[in-house]
Order: C-alpha cells, then sequence, then structure tokens
C-alpha cells in the first residue's frame, strides 16, 4: 500500500489544523527524539541478547517450568 502525493497533503493539512503551526516543530522533535530512543533501546536489547547467548531456549525452559507448575497445582 502506498501512499500518494494527496493523502501527504491531506494529512499534512489536518495536522496543522489539530496543532497549529507554532507546535509542529516541537512535536517533530519529539517524535525524532522517540524514534532514537526506540532505536537506542533496539541496539542494547540486541546487544545483550548476543550477551547472554540465545534465550530461545531459556525462554522454552521457563514455558516448560511454568506448565508443570499449573499441572501439578
Amino acid at each position: 500500500m502506498k501512499i500518494g502525493m494527496q493523502e501527504l497533503i491531506i494529512i499534512l493539512v489536518v495536522v496543522i489544523i489539530i496543532f497549529g503551526p507554532t507546535q509542529i516543530p516541537k512535536l517533530t522533535k519529539m517524535f525524532g527524539k522517540s524514534v532514537k530512543s526506540f532505536k537506542d533501546g533496539m541496539e542494547e536489547a540486541e546487544a545483550e541478547e548476543v550477551a547472554e547467548g540465545k534465550k530461545a531456549p531459556k525462554a522454552k525452559k521457563a514455558e516448560k517450568d511454568a506448565a508443570s507448575d499449573e499441572d501439578e497445582g
């Protein structure tokens, strides 16, 4: 699904109407910081995963333990 030029213009007009032209720079700055923070968090999580090794066996073991606890109780 592609967004055409008309759709982008409509979205821009709606954003300007809702937030006003003075708030748009603040919104873009906050959005940029949010995206950067998200990317940093993803990189940090990947680095932790590499440092700890693969997490899949641990997750499977935890699921098995939880299932066995439910069967016992």
